[in-house]
């Protein structure tokens, strides 16, 4: 009989076969949409992957997404192998790449001078009364990947640590950063502490071949540019 069948679980198959681990090593883009379901599915029946499960319902709606994505858990919980809990996980997925697809991208924002800098954190460090050091990440076009706080401190002063500030830079993939912090007495004077540490974290930047474009002291008023200064 057919159920009796044998047939290889999906942990007997080579690793680069593997959906889960497939995706981890070549990437998204390398699945087809029954490894992808199958993924989601998590587990098969006695003789059948995940991966055939997955694959029996698409065959069932033409191997159409949008006909999937109209069926209900009512639907889905007649194939074999399908649970309540395996068709909400389907349906809550397909219903992402739904929202996803009528959303609208974020436009990146691209940083061209000190003023766009200075106009990027003014949400973050207007008003302080105590110093904030943050760093912007940039992809290699400059547009802004994240604004990532590096520490806060009193009345002051911060204290900026290279290694988180490059940790956040790597991590992220950044190829350019603009370092930024306050100055909550509205003085834009660097100090000669602020002019060490731009000198210390640029030297840094250039061994791990991530720029340090600028560094911004930021107040409510005004800022000064360390780049428009020559200081860099």
């Amino acid at each position: 009989m057919e159920e009796s069948r044998k047939y290889s679980t999906i942990k007997q198959w080579a690793e680069e076969d593997r959906p889960r681990e497939k995706l981890l090593m070549k990437g998204r883009q390398a699945l087809s949409d029954a490894e992808l379901i199958g993924i989601l599915i998590g587990s098969g029946t006695a003789s059948m992957s995940a991966i055939d499960v997955a694959k029996s319902i698409l065959i069932h709606n033409d191997n159409n997404l949008n006909s999937l994505a109209k069926l209900s858990v009512k639907d889905l919980t007649r194939f074999k192998g399908i649970g309540e809990a395996k068709a909400i996980n389907i349906i809550s997925a397909l219903e992402l790449g739904r929202r996803r697809a009528s959303s609208t991208p974020e436009k990146k924002i691209k940083i061209t001078s000190a003023k766009d800098a200075y106009d990027a954190m003014r949400p973050e460090l207007l008003d302080l009364a105590h110093e904030e050091f943050w760093v912007i990440l940039l992809n290699r076009g400059n547009q802004i990947i994240k604004k990532q706080p590096i520490s806060a401190g009193g009345v002051s002063g911060t204290v900026a640590d290279p290694k988180i500030i490059f940790k956040s830079a790597l991590d992220l993939l950044s190829s350019n950063i603009i370092l930024v912090h306050n100055h909550p007495s509205g003085n834009i004077k660097p100090s000669k502490a602020d002019i060490q540490l731009t000198e210390k974290l640029k030297s840094a930047g250039d061994l791990l071949d991530i720029s340090v474009l600028d560094h911004i002291i930021f107040t409510d008023e005004n800022y000064f540019s360390f780049a428009n200064e020559n200081l860099l």
